[in-house]
């Protein structure tokens, strides 16, 4: 994939260099910033560069604590997840 990130995007990423940010090594990343700090535009963006299983997959994997509470509430019910808190994934794999 190219390194074609949006404006959209690049704003939710504020605490990285975005010339060095890479669609997919880094898409963890970038699916955790979208999904709680990006507009309409961006997850626009989001779902049609990544698939929505990768988008599940990597949204799922995402500890609780790094979730907006409003955020983690809409796309909860959007994907159909429910983060762990890390402690959790330790006493539960």
């Amino acid at each position: 994939m190219q390194n074609n990130i949006p404006q959209s995007v690049k704003v939710t990423l504020w605490s990285y260099d975005t010339d060095r940010v890479d669609i997919d090594k880094d898409k963890k990343l970038i699916i955790a910033q979208v999904l709680n700090y990006g507009t309409k535009k961006a997850t626009d963006w989001l779902f049609q560069t990544y698939s929505k299983r990768e988008i599940v997959q990597e949204a799922a994997s995402i500890p609780k604590g790094q979730w907006d509470k409003k955020s983690l509430a809409l796309w909860s019910l959007c994907l159909g997840i429910n983060p762990q808190t890390r402690a959790q994934k330790v006493l539960y794999g």
